[in-house]
């Protein structure tokens, strides 16, 4: 008979997280841009009271363990506080995602079976529009004070924020329950078909969270200030208020503004030195920066992932900046984390060139998750920087079924991340493309990131995006879609000749078309859905 171990056992509840910052690191500040349009200052033990009473109010409102609480709100420290409660009392946190059509909004509210849903100022109009067709939602909560309450509204059901706060006394015990509850649930972007559901357990959130926080991830520490761009409504915010509140950073919440100017002044103001965001948002930071010739004080390292990162951008950033980028690689299946790029001992002895190279793939597993590329039979792909293959994983935070679904997405027990890439003898993975973006032409695969990372580094070049062209002879070619930057003129042909001695000829784009602006999806990528819809009558000069 095995000897087992002879340790507690204590469930790991996001409880738990919320209860440790307030405990060892109360006095820390949670400062907070509000809708309102004035900072807020609070601290990680209001936080921690503030979450007692909202389970309270949650309770007196007859929220039922198990039952979804949706919200529709920006970065902030009442969002925080919904984290919290929410979960904590064993209730399922549902993000939504504001910037979703609101046909998508009601379906994804329907799917879950919201009974309440808590929503920021600018967004009410939304849900007083869609609440007629979300037959489960019970109660609305306006995340605000009294005095910025609507005079009258439609809704019956509608309450103050922080008068269902003040009502209760916070004398609330955290329950203790299965760690392997859930605790709340994310929907993907939805790009094709109705979005799915992600639920996450309190046991995947709290060792995500773990992994998050460690050297060679994020490397967050209680003297870290953070902010975090990417939304709590997207993936938990990549799993950053569950990090910060294990090592008691410091929060900067910039509530919807998050054009360049405002979030500088941001960094600035709260002496910012971490944040994390998607490529877009960060474009707009450094055109800020530049065309002002502003530098930063504080601002030490930023974690960019959603989408791929050029190079660029990674180079501005280190090199005009002296800002660490920490590339990374994940989506919402997997809460989001999956890889993040740091160097080895042995990549000291490189040349800088050859670390910055490495340092622009996505990077390499964080403990808890597992990886590996398989060809179209299924057949493992080796570690060796060159096979190409669809892009597989498994952890302790990867998903092994969708809410509400029945068939398990997995293969062999491994989720298909629908990526494309490439993984090298040392473990560092480097996306390639995503299998639908990917451009076939003559049989041969080229890669939509490789090309869009060559333009991107022109000065002429806001932001560009490949897309597959038809072409009688080759089936695809690639085409360019560019914006460029403000008074400043480029033609085609200079596009296509920047491209000479960057990556082999073959590939080489057939075509560059310019337009006023690039679509981007509801979670800040390119979409390619509606670019190709949009040119595909086009036809290439080489057609």
């Amino acid at each position: 008979m095995s000897l087992m171990g002879q340790m507690m056992h204590m469930p790991l509840l996001i409880s738990s997280l919320l209860t440790h910052a307030a405990r060892h690191n109360g006095d820390t500040e949670i400062v907070s841009k509000r809708v309102e349009g004035d900072m807020h200052r609070t601290s990680w033990s209001e936080v921690e009271l503030r979450s007692r009473k909202l389970a309270q109010a949650l309770d007196r409102l007859g929220v039922k363990a198990g039952e979804r609480v949706g919200t529709l709100a920006w970065n902030g420290y009442r969002h925080l506080e919904i984290y919290y409660a929410v979960s904590g009392s064993q209730r399922v946190c549902h993000t939504i995602n504001p910037r979703l059509f609101p046909q998508q909004v009601a379906w994804i509210a329907n799917d879950a079976q919201d009974q309440v849903i808590f929503v920021d100022l600018n967004i009410f109009p939304l849900v007083e529009k869609l609440a007629p067709s979300l037959p489960t939602l019970k109660h609305v909560v306006l995340m605000c004070g009294r005095d910025h309450m609507p005079k009258e509204s439609a809704l019956k059901n509608l309450h103050c924020y922080e008068e269902l706060l003040a009502a209760e006394d916070g004398n609330y015990q955290w329950p203790s329950f299965d760690e392997n509850e859930a605790a709340s649930i994310c929907y993907t972007s939805g790009t094709t078909g109705n979005p799915k559901g992600a639920v996450y357990s309190h046991r995947s959130t709290v060792l995500h969270a773990f992994a998050a926080a460690l050297p060679d991830a994020m490397c967050l520490k209680a003297t870290d200030t953070v902010l975090p761009v990417v939304p709590m409504f997207h993936v938990n915010a990549w799993g950053l208020p569950y990090a910060a509140a294990m090592v008691g950073c410091k929060l900067v919440m910039p509530g919807h503004h998050l054009d360049g100017a405002s979030l500088f002044n941001l960094f600035e103001e709260e002496k910012v030195t971490m944040s994390a965001g998607v490529p877009t948002i960060w474009l707009g930071l450094l055109n800020h920066v530049k065309a002002n010739g502003l530098r930063f004080s504080t601002f030490k390292s930023t974690v960019i992932g959603g989408a791929a990162c050029p190079p660029a951008m990674i180079r501005a950033f280190e090199n005009d900046y002296n800002v660490e980028v920490i590339h990374a690689w994940g989506m919402t299946e997997m809460s989001p984390l999956g890889t993040l790029g740091r160097l080895k001992t042995k990549h000291a002895e490189w040349s800088t060139e050859d670390k910055q190279k490495l340092l622009e793939k996505q990077g390499k597993s964080v403990y808890g998750v597992d990886m590996r590329i398989v060809d179209g039979d299924g057949k493992v792909l080796p570690w060796d920087g060159k096979a190409a293959g669809d892009l597989e994983v498994r952890g302790h935070w990867v998903i092994d079924s969708y809410f509400n679904m029945e068939k398990s997405p997995l293969h062999d027990g491994w989720f298909p991340t629908g990526d494309v890439a490439t993984i090298d003898a040392d473990g560092y993975m480097q996306i390639t493309d995503r299998s639908k973006d990917v451009i076939k032409s003559g049989g041969e695969w080229i890669s939509s990131i490789d090309l869009e990372n060559v333009l991107m580094a022109h000065p002429a070049v806001h932001e560009a995006a490949a897309i597959a062209c038809f072409h009688p002879k080759w089936d695809e070619r690639p085409l360019m879609v560019v914006v460029k930057k403000p008074g400043v003129e480029v033609s085609v042909d200079e596009l296509i000749a920047f491209y000479d001695g960057k990556i082999p000829k073959w590939q080489t784009p057939d075509d560059v078309v310019f337009v006023d602006e690039i679509p981007h999806t509801a979670t800040g990528k390119i979409s390619k859905l509606q670019l190709r819809d949009r040119f595909k009558d086009h036809k290439l000069p080489t057609a």
